[in-house]
């Protein structure tokens, strides 16, 4: 198993890219405090943790990633319950706004880059603190976009945000890479979660619609980011860092146009905006 005996918190662990990657990370030996925001899905990914026989490696944590004492606590959660900590993989993340530059409110937008950019810095900085405290380095961990890396990927503000964890990401590779702590960064494509789907249609139908997204045939799963997260986490990528690594299709190699491909207005063409909480439980808001 690649993550033996090894201890990582994974972030936005209750759906989507996260709750994958908990499953893998546990199947492949680690210890995993689960950190999320919205306790009911947190809790059935435990539940499920539990009935494949990982009850002794699992603990979950409610935790609103730009709130400092509760990344502390998490942080804490794995030093305390698995006495050391190898891995975090700061994951969680929302839509955010959504809409017009002209149109968005200051909230919103503050909102967006608190879930996005503020709770990925804490979890950097904390994380950090207690693998150089040590002293045998580390690997960290951050989800980012296409939409970080190219106009027209994503929403302005989510593509903003995003680019802005992937040069952050950069910056701490450099700062950690003394205290061999590797710092990367995974740009997913378009990914069939809770966080894509659409609340319109059955699932069947979102992951059809993702089909026709990009030059791969089938649509991107959080299985698939799992994966490459697991190879950031295992000393298999020793010598990785300080990379933003994409894992998309080939769409940003064909040249992504997400709203012509998706058949929706332009932002600039939107009346009103929204803001997107993603999978926390908490309500959208449509302006």
């Amino acid at each position: 198993m690649r993550l033996a005996k090894k201890v990582a918190v994974i972030t936005g662990g209750g759906s989507g890219i996260g709750r994958a990657t908990v499953l893998r990370f546990l199947r492949e030996g680690a210890k995993v405090v689960l950190a999320d925001y919205n306790q009911e899905t947190g809790e059935s990914v435990v539940n499920q943790a539990v009935e494949e026989g990982y009850d002794e490696q699992i603990k979950f944590v409610k935790t609103d990633v730009a709130h400092e004492p509760d990344v502390v606590a998490m942080i804490d959660c794995a030093v305390d319950s698995f006495g050391s900590l190898d891995i975090l993989f700061n994951n969680a993340g929302v839509g955010g706004a959504i809409g017009p530059v002209w149109e968005l409110e200051a909230d919103d937008w503050d909102y967006t880059f608190d879930v996005l950019v503020k709770g990925v810095f804490l979890g950097i900085k904390h994380g950090a603190r207690v693998l150089r405290s040590q002293g045998r380095g580390g690997a960290i961990i951050n989800t980012a976009s296409i939409a970080g890396i190219s106009g027209g990927c994503g929403p302005l503000s989510y593509s903003a945000a995003k680019a802005s964890v992937i040069n952050l990401t950069r910056s701490a590779s450099v700062q950690l890479a003394p205290d061999r702590i590797r710092v990367n960064a995974i740009c997913p494509g378009f990914i069939l979660t809770g966080l894509t789907a659409s609340k319109n249609r059955p699932i069947e139908e979102s992951a059809a619609a993702l089909d026709t997204k990009q030059p791969f045939p089938d649509h991107g799963k959080g299985e698939d980011i799992a994966g490459t997260a697991l190879f950031l986490a295992s000393d298999d990528s020793r010598f990785v860092n300080g990379e933003a690594i994409v894992v998309d299709g080939a769409l940003t190699a064909l040249g992504p146009d997400l709203w012509q491909r998706w058949d929706i207005p332009y932002e600039r063409d939107m009346t009103g905006n929204i803001l997107n909480r993603g999978t926390t439980g908490e309500r959208n808001i449509k302006r």
